[in-house]
C-alpha cells in the first residue's frame, strides 16, 4: 500500500528544491522573504512552516524577478498582487497590469457563466482594460449599470465596461443603455420566480440544483435576447 505525500513542504525542503536552480538561496533568505510579506506560509500547530506547492513557485517567482530582472521588493509584491487579483503583472516597471481574461463572441455558455470571479480590478486597471473614460464610467455607475464590490471591480464589471466603451464607439451614449439594465432586471426576476422555490427546500442538493438551474437559465435567456435582437434586424431589412 503506498503512502500518500504530504500536502505541504518543510522549510528544508524548499531549499533543497531551490538550490539546483538559486545556488545562493538559503533559509534565512527564504524567512527574509517571509517577513517582507512576499510569501505566506501556514505554520503547524508547535510553529514550523508548512509551504505549499503555491508558496514554492511564489517563491521561484520572487527569485527569478530579482536575478534575472534586478527588480526590488517592492515592484515583486506589486507583481505578485496584481496575480493574486486575477491580472498579468505590467512588463515595464510603472506599467498597468493586465486582466487575463479568455475572449468569447459575446455569447456565454452555462460554464462560463458558472466560473469563478474572481478577478479584482482598482478603477485606473478598470478604466485601462476598457477604455472607458472617466467620464463614461462614473457616468454608468449613475446609472446603475457597473459596480464596485468592495475596493475592487470584478470581471462582470469589466465585460460590461468594455461593453459600453465598444458601443459608444457607435455615438450611443451611456443614458441610452439604461433600458439594457432594465430588460436584464426583468430578467433576473424570471430567473429568481423558479429557483426561489428551489432554496427554501432543505439540503445541499437543493442548492445545487438551484444553482444549475440558475445557470442554464441565465444563459438560455442570453440566447434568446440575442436571437430577439437577430431576428428583428432581420425583419427591419
Amino acid at each position: 500500500m503506498s503512502v500518500p505525500a504530504r500536502a505541504y513542504l518543510s522549510i528544508g525542503e524548499v531549499l533543497s528544491r531551490l538550490r539546483t536552480e538559486f545556488s545562493d538561496i538559503t533559509i534565512s533568505k527564504i524567512r527574509f522573504l517571509e517577513s517582507e510579506g512576499l510569501i505566506e506560509p501556514q505554520r503547524t500547530p508547535s510553529g514550523y512552516r508548512k509551504f505549499t506547492t503555491n508558496d514554492l513557485e511564489r517563491l521561484r517567482f520572487v527569485l527569478l524577478a530579482q536575478r534575472d530582472q534586478y527588480l526590488p521588493l517592492k515592484v515583486i509584491k506589486e507583481n505578485l498582487d496584481a496575480m493574486d487579483r486575477g491580472l498579468t503583472p505590467a512588463k515595464v516597471v510603472g506599467g498597468v497590469a493586465s486582466p487575463r481574461l479568455a475572449s468569447n463572441d459575446g455569447v456565454l455558455t452555462s460554464d462560463q457563466f458558472a466560473s469563478d470571479n474572481d478577478l479584482r480590478l482598482t478603477r485606473s486597471e478598470l478604466l485601462s482594460a476598457s477604455n472607458l473614460t472617466e467620464e463614461q464610467l462614473t457616468e454608468i455607475e449613475s446609472y446603475g449599470l457597473i459596480a464596485i464590490r468592495g475596493r475592487h471591480f470584478d470581471s462582470d464589471a469589466l465585460a460590461v465596461a468594455k461593453a459600453v466603451a465598444e458601443i459608444s464607439a457607435f455615438g450611443i451614449g451611456a443614458r441610452h443603455l439604461r433600458a439594457f439594465k432594465t430588460a436584464a432586471d426583468r430578467e433576473i426576476g424570471l430567473v429568481e420566480q423558479v429557483t426561489t422555490p428551489l432554496l427554501r427546500q432543505k439540503g445541499s442538493e437543493a442548492k445545487a440544483r438551484a444553482e444549475e438551474v440558475e445557470r442554464e437559465l441565465a444563459s438560455l435567456s442570453i440566447r434568446l435576447h440575442a436571437s430577439l435582437v437577430r431576428a428583428g434586424l432581420h425583419r427591419a431589412k
